[in-house]
């Protein structure tokens, strides 16, 4: 019997909810199916599924129900309003993550009198979602990006060219690749989940993302700790330098910081939740 919309999305909600996950993960996962967008989707509501599609779409919710991530499922994530390839061996980004690309660029306008000649650098790129935003935010910059994963860079380097966006990837560990270089806008998303918060978190992430790209050591902190030994190292005099981290990090990392640029500006920006999001710091202060 041909399920209309409406039920097959009430079969979704209740089925999704009953298993506690997200009610509206169904919508998601029917637009997919169908190559509908949301809108278009709500006016058809009593409109006649395909049996077909119906089949995949009850197999999708259950392959939801059972851990998997509605983004590997579909492949895709959408950042900053674009769609970026994901699959098991990157993070999949997040919408906190935009706030830091708006930071950035905000800052980049004030801090910088001129853009057309700033190096930029995304260390641990994973999607390429900083990256390539980045570029296609700011044309005018010459950005690179590094992940230590070679199957995360593949799929970064397949996201910049379904976006026309010119990168230059490098395979190395953390700032490894770039240590001979000057940069004037550093940038990063790094692991920053403590180890021990391993079991707290939902089975989608634990068991379906990258675990290299998720976990900072004891404290979260094991990253940050790096970048402070090394950053001051391959800046140029006058750089802007700005990591996510973890909701109540924020204080010790601009710590970090501090100490390693001690004649800098180091904030700390919280989220639209009021929570410790973005550490971003100026390496020559001047009065705005």
């Amino acid at each position: 019997m041909h399920k209309k919309v409406y039920e097959a999305l009430n079969w979704a909600s209740s089925f999704l909810k009953e298993h506690d996950r997200d009610e509206n993960a169904g919508e998601l996962l029917l637009m997919w199916i169908m190559g509908e967008t949301r809108a278009r989707l709500l006016a058809e509501l009593r409109m006649e599924m395909p049996e077909l599609e119906y089949a995949r779409f009850v197999e999708a919710v259950k392959e939801h129900v059972s851990g998997r991530p509605i983004q590997h499922i579909i492949g895709y994530e959408e950042f900053y309003g674009r769609k970026f390839i994901v699959n098991e061996n990157v993070l999949i980004p997040r919408p906190e993550t935009e706030e830091l690309i708006v930071a950035v660029l905000e800052k980049v306008d004030s801090y910088f009198s001129n853009s057309s000649k700033l190096k930029c650098v995304d260390i641990g790129t994973g999607s390429g979602a900083i990256a390539v935003t980045m570029k296609l935010e700011r044309p005018e910059l010459a950005v690179s990006a590094s992940d230590i994963s070679e199957a995360a860079l593949k799929i970064a380097q397949k996201n910049a060219e379904a976006l026309e966006a010119e990168i230059d990837f490098r395979h190395g560990d953390l700032l490894e690749p770039f240590l001979n270089e000057k940069w004037d806008v550093i940038l990063s998303n790094p692991p920053y989940i403590p180890n021990e918060e391993k079991t707290n978190l939902s089975e989608v992430v634990r068991d379906h993302e990258p675990h290299n790209a998720l976990f900072g050591g004891i404290d979260g902190l094991d990253f940050y700790r790096r970048f402070a030994s090394d950053l001051p190292k391959m800046t140029s005099e006058k750089a802007l330098i700005a990591f996510e981290i973890g909701a109540g990090q924020g204080e010790a990392v601009a710590d970090l910081m501090k100490k390693a640029f001690p004649h800098g500006k180091t904030e700390i920006i919280l989220d639209i939740n009021g929570k410790d999001r973005i550490v971003l710091i100026r390496t020559c202060c001047i009065e705005e």
